[in-house]
């Protein structure tokens, strides 16, 4: 079969004879290369109009992946916040219950002591007072455990100050006692009262400035308040005498000593060792002379060897 071609432009027409294999040959590979152009095209074109949206999408994913992580972040940390606040509110109830111990305490102590409750209140804050700083806004904290740990860091706050006056006051208290003669110096019983009596060597009415506590030689001698060695040494009549000051205008005297265990200028705790008993000086027998003074004067013992030191 032939194919007459007939142009346009008045060229002569060209005969295409189909069964020239050449042709043939031309045409399919014209026909075959047309095929693989509009193939390649379609795939460009679904390509162009897919990427984008499969990059979208797994951009969406990965947002979503993201997202989770971030809630169980989030899941976890409110669980870990219940459990802190759990764990603060019971350590707030640990502190309550001993701040609740330290005011029974605070209130055997204000008993113990024998001092006025109204002084010493452990249910009502102590008084304070000051100028207003106007730099700084008043405001109320709402009944939360943040506002309940203030509270009761504020409690503590009072607590300890009330303490620490409690503590001044009992402290001076036993350190007054401890500077007041109290007890007995030496075992024994007394042989000789203060005041005026027949002296036993010339047989004249004559006062004695102490007590005489007969006891054997070398009976240790206490000292019966805290104070200063003022005199360790040797007096006429007295024989070997301690001395000790306590500060508070008392001044007490331990005579006819066998033997001295402290010296002049040593600080001696009630009760301390301070010599032994004996017989120097003027004196018809084993014992200890002891003496009371009180500024400048000297007073009747008795009543200090008869009284009993608080907390002993």
């Amino acid at each position: 079969m032939q194919i007459i071609l007939v142009p346009r432009n008045r060229q002569a027409p060209r005969t295409l004879d189909t069964s020239d294999r050449r042709l043939r040959l031309r045409v399919s590979a014209w026909a075959a290369l047309a095929c693989v152009l509009l193939t390649g095209l379609g795939a460009a074109v679904a390509l162009a109009v897919v990427r984008p949206q499969a990059t979208a999408v797994h951009e969406i994913q990965s947002m979503q992946r993201t997202l989770q992580a971030q809630q169980q972040q989030l899941h976890e940390l409110r669980a870990n916040a219940h459990r802190d606040i759990n764990a603060l509110a019971v350590k707030l109830g640990d502190l309550q219950a001993q701040a609740v111990r330290l005011d029974a305490l605070g209130e055997r102590l204000t008993k113990a002591g024998k001092l006025n409750p109204a002084e010493f209140d452990f249910d009502q804050p102590p008084a304070v007072g000051g100028p207003e700083d106007a730099g700084e806004s008043s405001y109320a904290l709402p009944q939360t455990l943040v506002g309940n740990i203030d509270a009761l860091s504020t409690k503590f706050e009072r607590q300890q100050a009330q303490l620490k006056a409690l503590e001044d006051l009992l402290l001076d208290r036993k350190l007054a006692s401890s500077l007041r003669p109290a007890g007995m110096p030496v075992s024994g019983y007394i042989s000789s009262y203060f005041g005026y009596r027949t002296d036993p060597f010339n047989g004249h009415r004559e006062f004695h400035s102490g007590l005489d506590i007969a006891t054997p030689i070398g009976t240790r001698v206490h000292a019966v308040a805290e104070g200063i060695v003022t005199y360790a040494g040797e007096r006429s009549g007295y024989g070997k005498v301690v001395e000790i000051d306590h500060g508070n205008g008392y001044m007490t005297r331990f005579a006819h000593n066998s033997k001295l265990l402290v010296h002049v200028g040593e600080r001696v705790r009630v009760g301390q060792v301070i010599s032994l008993s004996g017989d120097t000086g003027r004196s018809t027998g084993p014992h200890l002379h002891f003496e009371v003074w009180y500024k400048g004067r000297v007073t009747n013992p008795l009543a200090f060897v008869r009284s009993h030191r608080k907390g002993s």
